[in-house]
Order: C-alpha cells, then structure tokens, then sequence
C-alpha cells in the first residue's frame, strides 16, 4: 500500500532526499516546487518501504489505508497529482560536502535571525563546510514565524522546530538572542568579525490598505493578531479585544485561514495546544460567532491551499457558507476539478446582509467581489464600507459603485507582508526585500555584490512560500556564498568570536544565550506538562529573560 503525504506538509523536501524510488514531486529541481501546496507520492512507484515517514519533520506522511476521517481525501490528491502531472522519477542534483582553500581557515559566519530560513542557512552551513556559525536575534527566543507564526492548532507543523534545535546545539554554532542589529551592534562591527553575513530578518511589515479608518480601535494588521495568539513577546496581552458578533478578515490566503479558523474553533480544543494563555482566556469570552472573510477577487483567485481550505471545511460546529452572488456562481459552476473554485462546490449558497445580526450558531461566510473602502466607528470600529468589484477579462478586480456597510466589532486585515529597510543595507523598495541577486546583497548604484553580505527567506524573495520553501532558498544563498569564500572574495575579518562576544556583552548585558535558550525551553514544557499541554508560552521578554537566568 502507497503512502499519501497529508495537509501537515511542510514542503522542506525531507523526503524527497531519502526517497529510494524518487517518486515523490515536485523536486527541489523542477519549476513546480516553488508554487505547489504541498508534495505527492506517486502511488505506482511508491515501493512502500516508509523513508519518507520516518524523514518528514513534520509526521505528515501515512500508510494510504491508514488514513482515517477528513485525512482521506489525501489519498486520491496524491493520486490525481500524478495523473495531471505524469513523471520519469529521474534523479536530481545530488548534494556534496564543499571543499574550500585551506588558507581561508575557518570560515566565521554570521546569520541574523533565527526563524526557518535561518535554520535551513545554519543547517546547510554545518553539514556542508566547517564554518563556525554565530546567530543573532532581536528576540529572547528563537523560532521566528515557526513560534509567532504558526497557528497554534498546527502542532505537527512545529515539529519542524526539533530538526532546527538539533543545529542549535552543534559545537560550533554561538547564539546570542535579545540583541537587535542596527541598533545595539551595527551591520559594519558584525562584518568586522565575520567573514560573511546571511540577513533572514523575514517581512516584519504589513501592507496597509489606505482607507480612512485603517487606525481605529479594532483594526488591526494580521501579524498583530497572529502575534497576540502565539504569544510574541512584542505583542501586548490586550491587543485583540472580541466585543462583539462579527469579525471581518479581509484577506484569503492561509494567514486568513488560519485567523477566522482561531476564532471559530472550540477553546476546549486549542486548550491542548502551545497558544497563549491571555488569547485562549479572551477566546473563552468572546461573543464571536460569525467571521467573515474578503475577498476583492473572485474564487478562483483565492490563495489558500487546497489543505488549508479542507480543514477549515472539516471544522467541528461550524457552518461554512458562500455569499450567493452571479459571477461567484457561475465561477464554481464552470471551476476545473483541480482549481481553488471548485473546493466550493458543495457549499450553501446563501443572501447574505452584513448589517443584520450575526445567525444563531458559529458561521464562516466567504464574500468575494468585496474591495474595502472605509471603516467607521465612534472611536472604536463599528462597520466596514465594501464596494463590490467585477472581474475583468484578464482576472482584475474592477469597482462598480455599488457599496455595502457590514456590521463589525474587529476587522483584521490580512492582505500581505512587507520587507523593512535594515541599517547598513541597500533596500529595494518595489520589491520590499533587501536588494540581492541571487542571495548576494548588491548595491543598487552600481549592481556590485556588497561584499561578505547575503540575505535569505522572505526578506530575499518576499513573502511568499511556505516554512519548507525556505530550504532551497538557503541552498542558493549558501552555494553563493561558499562561491565566493573558494573564489577568496570574502573580506578578511579584522577581530574574532572572543572579541565579538565581549562587543555584545558590552551593548546587550541581558543578551540571551544558549544555556538561557534551553531553560526557557524547560521551564515552558515544565509548565504544559502541568496541564497537559505541549508547553505554556512565556508571553513577555521579562518573563523570558527571568526564566534564562533561573538555568
């Protein structure tokens, strides 16, 4: 019996590695890999001997006939891949250790950040060279959108992390958290004492939808609401407040997903899992009984995947209804099998009034054609003005004049992240990234490499693909970068790791490191271990701080 991957994939390729029939694609190497949901095995070349399960980080491969429940589908996805994309499973690149000039000695490395992309950089490096590695990051803890990112309900996804702290405790890599780069050490003393530095900062920004109203009480950016669940230190305890019936999620892609799936699903369920203490207290208050979500286009331009969506479909007591309207009909009635209209079929069609009470039992109402044009409020939202658009012949989204006021007590939008400038490097603004070529930070004047300086993840590529996209991102990055160590580009650097760990202790006394990194980490499980859950967050960077020094 073939085995199926299901929708916990993370996309890292794990699998793909250990495959000894390589019949699990989209590769690394082929153009699918970067726009696919997830990864399939081909169920006539798989030989069932089970590589892929015991390599997935995330245990998201099964026994097809061990599949159970919602979990079924999986199969017949993994079959229906492979029918529209037939394959000659032939190998890929292979991967070797890279030999560097010995004058060069030990290459000192620094990555900023410590989220997946800078995992995949640091994991790369380690099996790859023998550089010594240095990982820097603003907050006490590491994990990046791995621990403020992921919804607290994907536990399987954060299993990723266990793969990430088995690097963290190789010999050779320092960590020194709680220290901010621009602002207590400069991009020019951190190059001083390394021979390059890999930037993976990610899109800390969100994009603004500039309609008046945008800064009222109860608007908020999604990264604020994620924070405020996975208890992100930079995040206050009081951020979210849940007043009334409604909330508006402007946006459809999986961050969306994942919000309007948070405020639906039963407190008792997320009891079980790592999500913050102060979010599941005001979860188990809130009146919240319908969330609605925005689209400005139409069905077939949504941009959650096909994993996502089924298990929002699947979610225990609430109904899942589409806002009846013309041109959304007709999209899921002409949608291909395989297209992000026809995971609708099947849905209620429904009128839908935003200004009337919110139905009696917990609802998710999915309103496209919507493009919004102003909040209002008496000093705290109360309604979102939305305009309805049309879909042009090439898939814009065109207003008609027509309005429509919904009824709301929180509106999160959901609608993209941004790049922020970085202290010492050139920015591309259009792009929202560090400006690179091909992980190499250049100097836009003149398209010369900066020397010694390199990017990765989503501040590289912006902030598009999900945690195992990351891996080849690092791939390249690195590649690039140990070109240039063998093509002896690097800068020499003028001090050591000693002097540079004197240079932090100097500006950060309360820098965190890896023995203050593991007690966190015990006395976080110490506490889910109390109450049956896989740990209790450490909500501020006092709290943080206080549990590093009780080691």
């Amino acid at each position: 019996m073939a085995y199926a991957i299901t929708q916990t994939c993370c996309n890292d390729a794990s699998c793909v590695s250990v495959c000894p029939v390589n019949c699990i694609h989209p590769t690394p190497d082929e153009p699918e890999f970067g726009t696919t949901d997830m990864l399939y095995i081909d169920p006539q070349a798989c030989i069932d001997c089970g590589a892929c399960a015991d390599a997935c980080p995330v245990d998201a491969v099964f026994p097809v006939d061990r599949l159970r429940g919602p979990d079924t589908v999986f199969g017949e996805l993994n079959r229906t891949w492979f029918r529209d994309h037939p394959n000659d499973h032939a190998w890929g690149r292979p991967s070797f250790p890279r030999s560097l000039p010995g004058e060069l000695g030990t290459l000192r490395i620094a990555v900023v950040g410590t989220g997946p992309s800078a995992g995949y950089t640091a994991q790369e490096l380690l099996r790859s060279t023998s550089a010594e590695i240095t990982m820097i990051d603003r907050l006490p803890v590491t994990g990046g959108l791995l621990r403020h990112g992921v919804a607290p309900d994907h536990q399987a996804t954060k299993r990723i992390a266990e793969s990430f702290a088995s690097v963290f405790r190789d010999p050779r890599l320092r960590m020194h958290l709680n220290v901010e780069i621009g602002t207590d050490v400069t991009h020019r003393e951190l190059a001083a004492h390394h021979h390059a530095v890999v930037y993976a900062v990610g899109a800390a920004a969100d994009r603004r939808l500039g309609i008046p109203g945008e800064d009222l009480p109860g608007s908020l950016p999604a990264t604020a609401f994620v924070g405020w669940y996975n208890a992100d230190p930079t995040v206050p305890a009081d951020t979210v407040e849940l007043p009334a019936e409604r909330v508006l999620v402007i946006g459809n892609g999986n961050v969306a997903v994942d919000i309007a799936r948070i405020l639906l699903t039963d407190p008792d369920r997320l009891a079980a899992t790592d999500i913050a203490d102060h979010a599941l207290a005001a979860l188990r208050r809130s009146r919240v009984r319908e969330v609605v979500l925005l689209a400005r286009r139409g069905p077939e331009q949504a941009a959650w995947t096909t994993a996502e969506f089924l298990a929002l479909r699947q979610l225990p007591g609430v109904e899942v209804v589409v806002e009846d309207h013309p041109e959304v009909r007709a999209a899921i009635e002409a949608a291909a099998p395989d297209s992000r209209a026809a995971l609708l079929a099947g849905l209620p069609l429904v009128p839908y009034d935003g200004g009337a009470e919110p139905a009696a039992e917990r609802r998710l109402v999915l309103r496209f054609l919507s493009l919004p044009v102003g909040i209002s409020g008496d000093g705290r939202v109360e309604s979102l003005t939305v305009e309805r658009t049309t879909l042009t012949a090439d898939g814009r989204a065109e207003a008609t004049g027509e309005t429509d006021v919904l009824r709301a007590g929180l509106v999160v939008r959901s609608i993209g992240h941004r790049g922020v400038p970085l202290p010492g490097l050139p920015f591309d603004q259009r792009a929202g990234t560090v400006a690179h070529r091909g992980g190499r930070v250049v100097d836009p004047a003149t398209g010369q490499p900066l020397p010694g300086a390199y990017v990765v993840g989503w501040a590289k590529r912006g902030p598009s693909g999900g945690i195992g996209a990351n891996r080849a991102c690092a791939r390249e990055t690195v590649d690039a970068l140990l070109d240039d160590a063998e093509a002896r580009v690097l800068p020499v650097p003028e001090a050591g790791h000693r002097e540079f760990e004197r240079l932090v202790r100097s500006r950060r006394p309360d820098a965190v490191g890896l023995k203050e990194l593991r007690a966190v980490d015990r006395a976080e499980r110490r506490r889910g271990e109390a109450e049956g859950r896989p740990r209790v967050k450490l909500a501020t960077v006092p709290e943080l701080l206080a549990a590093g020094r009780r080691r």
